[in-house]
């Protein structure tokens, strides 16, 4: 499985966050990731590692054209 991600992509990860919604994006990308709720709009920064272990699949890419 193709696990490949980029910025501004939505997410989608094993756990739901705690007010329902099971949609991230990812607003930063480095060593560490932070992501946004699209629900309630809580931010979460964890490891990269951590990130790619509890990320379930892409959900939809960001455009190329955004840049």
């Amino acid at each position: 499985m193709d696990k490949a991600y980029e910025l501004n992509d939505i997410v989608e990860m094993k756990k739901k966050h705690p007010c329902g919604v099971n949609r991230w994006a990812i607003i930063r990308m480095g060593a560490d990731i932070r992501v946004k709720c699209e629900g309630c709009g809580q931010l979460v920064l964890m490891p990269r590692r951590e990130f790619e272990r509890k990320m379930k699949k892409v959900l939809v890419k960001a455009d190329a054209t955004e840049s």
